[in-house]
């Protein structure tokens, strides 16, 4: 039976870096595969609404726009790359915005949970990537995938990306960890070792904190290298399936915590209810 690859495509862009490196990626993959793409920013994916309905019931949130056509993308992949340029210092906001209708996501957790994935990052100077890398990793980790790698590239112009062939290289690296184990780091690569988020903020007294999965830990210096341990907190979100669907009952549980609260939280937010002065939309109320 034929597998499909999926091409999660960050990019306004067409034809741009991005683009052509998830089909450079799909040329390492063996007969049998084939390549679907989707581009994020020609969506219509709105913002969510805090309404909680898509936890319950069907589990399908009740906004009438293209945010399903993505989600079952998704889900009826077999592995996906999600290739994004850095804008601002960060990977471009079609990612986010699709993150944030996230708890739509917990209704396909079967179907979804495990699937190899990898990212990429495209940025113009060297160094001004800021959190992309952050950004990709959390995606994948968000849309339950087995994270397998994720590289920064630095080029601007369309098809710049290509122009020394050695990124076609790393395009195989890429289509390897997702057909077999991930990406080889010959022990140097300094990770969580509960999530493999390489992205973390140093606290005080030796405290650190992965930024990927949100545990905390110590660091040390250890043979010559930096070494973490990070210690699995109370409250897990991707860690493993289990930690999933516990997060998503807790998410349940806060409409009957609403419920038995509400008049006490009443009694609290009335008193900013006039406060401040709204800058509306032009097209609101039409």
């Amino acid at each position: 039976m034929e597998k499909t690859l999926l091409g999660i495509i960050g990019s306004p862009r067409k034809f741009g870096n991005s683009e052509l490196f998830v089909k450079e990626v799909y040329r390492g993959f063996p007969e049998g595969w084939r390549l679907r793409l989707i581009r994020l920013p020609e969506l219509d994916i709105r913002p969510c609404r805090a309404c909680y309905r898509c936890l319950f019931d069907e589990m399908r949130c009740p906004q009438d726009d293209d945010l399903q056509i993505a989600l079952d993308a998704l889900v009826n992949s077999d592995a996906y790359v999600v290739a994004a340029p850095t804008y601002f210092l960060g990977a471009n906001s079609s990612l986010k915005r699709f993150l944030d209708r996230g708890l739509s996501f917990y209704g396909h957790l079967e179907r979804m949970w495990g699937k190899p994935a990898v990212g990429v990052g495209m940025a113009g100077i060297e160094g001004l990537e800021g959190q992309t890398k952050l950004d990709l990793d959390r995606f994948i980790k968000l849309t339950f995938g087995d994270l397998r790698g994720t590289v920064i590239l630095y080029a601007a112009l369309p098809g710049e990306v290509f122009v020394d062939d050695e990124r076609k290289n790393t395009a195989r690296v890429l289509a390897d960890a997702l057909l077999k184990k991930g990406i080889e780091t010959n022990g140097i690569h300094v990770a969580c070792p509960l999530c493999g988020g390489d992205t973390f903020r140093f606290l005080s007294d030796g405290k650190v904190r992965c930024m990927l999965c949100s545990n905390s830990g110590s660091y040390s210096l250890k043979d010559g290298g930096l070494r973490m341990e990070i210690l699995a907190g109370k409250h897990q979100m991707f860690n493993d399936m289990d930690s999933a669907k516990a997060h998503l009952e807790w998410l349940r549980s806060m409409k009957d915590r609403f419920f038995e609260r509400r008049r006490d939280l009443k009694k609290i937010t009335v008193h900013y209810t006039r406060i401040g002065t709204w800058i509306r939309s032009k097209s609101e109320g039409v």
